[in-house]
């Protein structure tokens, strides 16, 4: 898979620094990945959420952050669209995000 916006990630982690290691794991396994549908993510990631419009929530650093993103699976593409605590993930709408 081809993850756009490494730069949210690397911005959000420098500014929490204890989502670092467990970020970078995350972009590294997404980028080998070559996931085909929802099944194949739940197969790596069985946490995760599946929303409308292939968006997809992960739990990261013991669900404490969210990290949500968009994936295209015939393109192999995965933007990242949201990164925040569990409390500012709970103030936004997760589908239209």
């Amino acid at each position: 898979m081809r993850v756009v916006a490494k730069k949210v990630l690397r911005e959000f982690w420098q500014i929490h620094s204890e989502t670092e290691q467990s970020l970078k794991s995350w972009y590294q396994e997404a980028e080998k990945a070559e996931w085909k549908n929802p099944n194949e993510i739940k197969k790596d990631y069985p946490s995760v959420s599946i929303l409308p419009n292939n968006r997809f929530v992960f739990n990261i650093k013991g669900n404490k952050y969210r990290l949500i993103v968009r994936i295209n699976f015939e393109y192999g593409m995965v933007w990242i669209r949201f990164i925040g605590t569990h409390s500012e993930y709970d103030k936004i709408n997760a589908t239209e995000i």
